[in-house]
This record gives structure tokens, sequence and C-alpha cells, in this order.
């Protein structure tokens, strides 16, 4: 078939990028594209070759593993190959893998955001560890595993199956999303660029050459001891011994998920999930999510779920391993030239993309934190397009050595809060200005400070009229998870504070349809008919005022103040104005507040204008004595309880107001602490964490039982 000449080139193109980025990704793990931009690369490439086969050569980066050996390292030649894994994006391909696959039993199991490594293991004592490489031949870096605790120096033989004499063991080396943050403070505390993603760091950490760190520290100990020895010098030793004490600290946090077995000297296995018991019972970590399941609906469902709690997991995946789970069925479907016929890795959409900081503005906070937000060229991350992501304060913009025009790297945390990693400082080309932190309030005009003097945060000290901190307080005050007026969000706090129809939020339970009416928000037609939003907005400002104590005092703004502390202020003041009396010592007594919190309230009530705002509630008919009411027995006192997944008939806030109003504490995460877990439909790792803590599970209908009777009717 004849190759148009346009189609050549744009092979060439192609091959020249991906190799480029392999180069960048596994040489030099400081990537300038993101994985989502290589994959898309990758994927055009191989159509190419699929429509033209005689573009297919044996250097094309489809036809290899794509880690070369970097010349830091040593080489190692694995005992047998390693394989990287074909993709699919969506359930449309992965059905057309499952047509070529035909029906079989598949092993599903998360894809960890990792370095792939080789352990060797001869009589059940670690010989050596090496990177994938290029899948025959990776880097030695069997010196830094001394200071891994993640791999087990020695295998302990499981009942009936002992160790062979050789063994090879195919894992994940990764960062947990916790110990991903505190290493990349720690790199871009000594101005180097933070990591774009877990696998990054964790390549970056593991391929680091320790015994080069420790022969630094030796030369530098000798000159400091020399009799020319000065303060560069002493500077120079500690200097060497903090970068070989950071790098050593690096290595111990590490975790490893082991994920296959390649050479075996004489090990009878039948079943992927076969081996994966034998490597758990030999005391090898294995994830303990994996799943075999028979039909390719099953495969989807585990997709599916794991998506949705992907945010939930320690680490970070970036899809879903299957596999054919019968080894002597992974051998007939047999390997390309880069992967297994019977392995397929679906990909989900990426939390990390690349994209350009367009400009960096400040927003103001309802407690008058002022925060500086990143502007991005839009981009579609992990199902949705983000325009902005929040930067924090000015000393995070320094911090992680942001200029405006960077191309960056940008990820959701906990998938739902955009974040910038860092910038892509090799794309620099200097066009790119330094960000300066307004010194003035956006909004208001008052002179910006923080609130104390090791505050890095800065703060407008026009809490009473900044028109924005004036809408944050009436956005919250209406929020859900407080009053929950409906009728009460953004558009609408702006509508009541900019056309002056309340001047402060102690006007808001004074409202009528009258003073609607002067806004063009909450009118319609002609003769300024008062709209539907204005009708609801009323009704639901009446049910308000009688919501419970707690609501009212989360609805205040109070700093530190949420729905828990103010639940734990009520069990004590069941009166407002008992509250507004109470000295910070009294309140710092309360269960759940403490010395800080208490200060805090009393401070609150100290201003006159928050006064004046309760007197306007108090006016207005709210009711600001807690209703005395059977809450029945406290069942649950003493009790911290995490309660995940969907109940059928309470709601997440429900579930925690139906634990605390029996004094029990509801806790979102899972802790030694917890004294049960609440899993309802769809529950996720929190009810794993919660297995392997030995945490007492319920169901929905125990849950009810321990309600209404405490730890004793469960028995």
């Amino acid at each position: 078939m004849s190759i148009p000449v346009d189609v050549r080139q744009r092979r060439d193109e192609l091959v020249t990028l991906i190799e480029q980025a392999r180069n960048e990704y596994y040489q030099h793990d400081k990537p300038t594209l993101s994985d989502a931009e290589y994959d898309v690369f990758f994927k055009e490439l191989e159509q190419l070759e699929a429509q033209y086969p005689d573009l297919v050569t044996g250097d094309s980066p489809t036809q290899s593993v794509g880690g070369e050996v970097a010349e830091t390292f040593g080489e190692f030649e694995h005992p047998s190959r390693m394989w990287s894994l074909d993709n699919v994006f969506d359930f449309d391909e992965l059905d057309a893998w499952f047509e070529r696959m035909g029906q079989h039993a598949f092993l599903c199991e998360l894809k960890i955001d990792g370095l792939a490594i080789n352990a060797v293991y001869r009589n059940g004592v670690l010989d050596s560890v090496a990177t994938r490489g290029s899948g025959s031949v990776g880097e030695n870096v069997t010196s830094n595993v001394e200071y891994m605790t993640c791999i087990p120096r020695e295998l302990s033989g499981a009942a009936g199956v002992p160790v062979p004499e050789l063994l090879e063991v195919r894992g994940e080396v990764y960062f947990s999303l916790e110990e991903f943050d505190n290493i990349n403070l720690e790199v871009t505390a000594v101005g180097r660029t933070a990591f774009a993603n877990p696998r990054n760091a964790a390549a970056g950490t593991l391929r680091q050459r320790i015994d080069k760190r420790i022969e630094a520290v030796a030369d530098a100990q000798q000159r400091a001891a020399g009799k020319d020895a000065d303060s560069k010098a002493a500077l120079s030793l500690a200097k060497h011994i903090d970068e070989l004490e950071r790098a050593k600290s690096a290595l111990s946090r590490l975790g490893l998920i082991v994920h296959g077995i390649g050479t075996h000297d004489g090990l009878e296995i039948s079943a992927q999930s076969h081996a994966y018991e034998i490597l758990k019972a030999w005391g090898l970590p294995t994830s303990p999510v994996v799943k075999v399941v028979a039909s390719a609906q099953e495969v989807k469902d585990y997709i599916t779920y794991f998506g949705e709690h992907r945010q939930e997991l320690a680490h970070d995946i970036d899809g879903v391993v299957i596999k054919v789970d019968d080894l002597d069925e992974q051998e007939s479907l047999g390997y390309t030239a880069r992967a297994p016929r019977w392995a397929i890795a679906y990909k989900y959409p990426p939390t990390v993309v690349r994209t350009r900081l367009v400009d960096i503005a400040v927003q103001v906070g309802r407690t008058g934190r002022v925060t500086p937000r990143a502007e991005v060229e839009p981009v579609l991350v992990a199902g949705s397009t983000v325009t902005y992501a929040t930067l924090h304060n000015g000393f995070e913009v320094a911090r992680k050595g942001l200029r405006i025009g960077d191309m960056v790297f940008l990820r959701k945390a906990g998938d739902v809060i955009p974040e910038i990693l860092g910038p892509v400082v090799e794309l620099r080309d200097g066009s790119e200005h330094e960000f300066v932190m307004p010194t003035l309030c956006p909004e208001c005009g008052s002179e910006l400070a923080p609130e104390k003097e090791d505050d890095k945060d800065l703060r407008c000290p026009n809490v009473r009229s900044c028109p924005a901190q004036l809408r944050g307080r009436l956005e919250h005050l209406g929020s859900r998870a407080v009053l929950d007026i409906e009728g009460l969000g953004e558009k609408a706090a702006r509508a009541l504070l900019d056309d002056g129809v309340i001047s402060d939020e102690g006007d808001l339970f004074l409202l009528t349809a009258e003073q609607l009416s002067q806004s063009d928000f909450f009118v319609k037609g002609a003769d300024r008919e008062l709209a539907e939003n204005a009708k609801l907005l009323l009704t639901q400002i009446e049910l308000a005022k009688t919501k419970p104590l707690w609501r009212l005092i989360a609805a205040l703004s109070i700093r530190h103040v949420g729905p828990p502390t103010a639940q734990a202020l009520t069990r004590e003041f069941t009166d407002m104005d008992e509250l507004a009396k109470a000295t910070g010592e009294e309140l710092a007594r309360v269960e759940g507040v403490g010395a800080v919190i208490g200060a805090g309230v009393a401070a609150w009530f100290a201003e006159p204008w928050h006064r004046d705002i309760i007197e306007k509630w108090r006016t207005a008919g709210v009711q600001l004595r807690e209703e005395i009411r059977d809450l029945g027995p406290q069942t649950l006192a003493g009790l911290t309880i995490v309660v995940t997944g969907s109940l059928k008939n309470f709601g997440r806030e429900d579930a925690a107001e139906a634990i605390t109003s029996r004094g029990g504490k509801a806790a979102s995460s899972v802790s030694a602490k917890t004294s049960y877990v609440v899993a309802g439909e769809k529950a996720g790792s929190k009810a794993t964490k919660a297995a392997e803590l030995n945490i007492p599970i319920l169901n929905e209908a125990q849950f009810v039982t321990l309600l209404e009777k405490g730890p004793a009717g469960l028995e």
C-alpha cells in the first residue's frame, strides 16, 4: 500500500514526540507532557500503523515497552521479560477486547500510579531489585533497598507451598497521596520543581544514588575536619547530610503492591489469583481489592465502582487492570511485541493534566481570608472542565515557583478541588512573569494584613462591611449543612446586597415581599410581580426560624465553628443568650471545643455588631432557645461512628445528626479510634480499611438497632 507523504511525516512526528516524552518520563522523571497527552499521541500512532502496516518497524514505540536504562545505575537483565500493557479508554474499546478474548474468568485489580519493579528472591532471601526498564533490562536499584521498609527481605514459606530457589516478583512501588503531598512540600522547600504525579515522585525517589550521597557526606566530613576547613566546608557538610537524610526518609515512605510472578522454579500455580494468594501467604503486600469475576458486565461494574470511589483510596490510580485469570489460558493467548494479549488496562479520565496558567487573581472569603485563584486554559480533568484552581495563599504561589504564563500540571485533589501541582519549568520561553500579591482588598479597598505576625494568610479587616465577606456569610448561612435555605445561593446573596434589600445577615429574617420587589432578581414582568424564587425564599426563611439551635450557631460564621462544634456547644448551652454570656474558659471545657475555639466564640459574642445580628433575629421571631424535646437515651455516648456508602432511609447529614443527637461522634475517616463503620450501598475504601483494622462493620438495619439500643443491642 502506498503511504501518503503527509502520513509518513506525521508518523515521524509522533515517534519523535513519544520518544522524547519517554526519555523525559523514564530517564529524568520530569515529564513535559501529561499522561493524557502521551496516550493521545500513542493511540494516534497505533491507528496510523494499523492503517498502514508498512509503517511498523522494530524500533517503533508501539513495538517496545518504553523505559531504557539510565546511565546512572548498572544494568540488570531480568530472568524473564517484563511487559507493558495495552490501554482502552471506554467501554466500546473494552468490548472489542472482550470479543477477542472470548469467555474467561477475569481478574480485576487497580492500576496504581507508581513505578514497576522486579524483585528477585533466591531461596526466599531478597537478592536484587530492579526497575522494569526496557522490559528485558532494567536499572539495578538494589543498593537502595536497605532504606525501604515496603519490600520484605525474606519470605516466610506458606503452609504446603515452599518458596522456590528462584522467584521473580513483579510489583508497583508508589507513594500514598498523603506522602506524595509531603514529598512535594519537601522538594519545593529546597527550590526544586515539584513532581507532576505520584509515579514520578516514586521513580525519582527510588532512582537516587544513595551510595553516591553517602560518599559525598564522607568527602565533606574529611574537608570539614581538615586544618584548612572554613565555614563553607561546614555548610557543605550540613547540606550533604541533610540531602542524605531526606533521601533515606523518602525511600522509607515508599509503599509496594505486588501484582505478578515471573520466573519461578518448581512452583505450581493454576491462576493469577492463586499466585496472589501464595504471595500474600509468603508475606508480600498484595491488593485487598483484587476480584475475580465471570463476565464482562462484572468487570464493568468493578471499573465503575472504583471510578466513583477512587478519591477514597489512600493512593492514586489511573485505571483498572483486567487479566485472564487462568495461567494456561494466558499462555495460549500469548503476547504482542510489547504487551500480553490476555491483559488490558482500562484508563480513567486523567486526574493530572497539563494546561497554561493564564492569570492569578484573588478572592475574599467569608472570614476575610484572601486567596489567590489561578485561571487556566479550560481543560478536561476527571470528567469535568476546569477553568480555575486554588492556590491557598501568596506563599504557596512562591513556594511552587509559579509564573503567570507557565505551562502547569494540574490535578483534582480528591477528584473534587482543582489544584496546581507546579510549573513545567523546561517549557518556559521568557514571556512568563511573577505574581504580586495585592496589598488592598479587591472588594472594599481595605489594607490587607495577616491576623497574627506568623500567619501566611492575608485577611481583609473590614469584617462587617466587605461585600465579599457579606456575600460569603449569606451563602454559608443558607447552605444545606447549616440552615438549608433553598434559594439563597451565590446569585441571590449578591442581589440582596447589591440592590440594597438588606445590609447584612441580621436583616435576612426581617425580609418582606415588598423589600424583595426592589430587586430585579426577584421580580418578573413589567408590573414587577414577585417571582417564584422570591416566594420560595420567603417560605424557606420562615422555616429556618425554627431550625435547631446548633444550626443557628453554625450560621453565625464564627471561626472554626462548623456543624459538629455547634452541636457540641448545644449539648451544654441550650439558649443563645447563655452561650453569649459564657467565658472562653467555660466554653473550652465543652468536649470537642477546646481553648482556641472557646476563646474565638467568646470574642465573637463580645463584638457589639455581632450581638446586633442576634437581636435582629430575635425581633424577627427566630427561635434562639433549644426546644425541650426528648432526644432519647444517649445510646452512643463515647462512640465514634463513620458512615460510608448510600443508606436507604438516611441522608449523610441525617445519619450524622442521628449519631450526634444520641451522644456519639460522626467522623469522616476511619482510624483505630473508630467504634463502628456503617456501610451502605457502594461502600468504598472506608469499609475496606475498617476490615483491615478489625472494626465492626454494620448494615443499615444494625445501625438502626445501634441508635435505639446502643452496643448492647448488637450482641
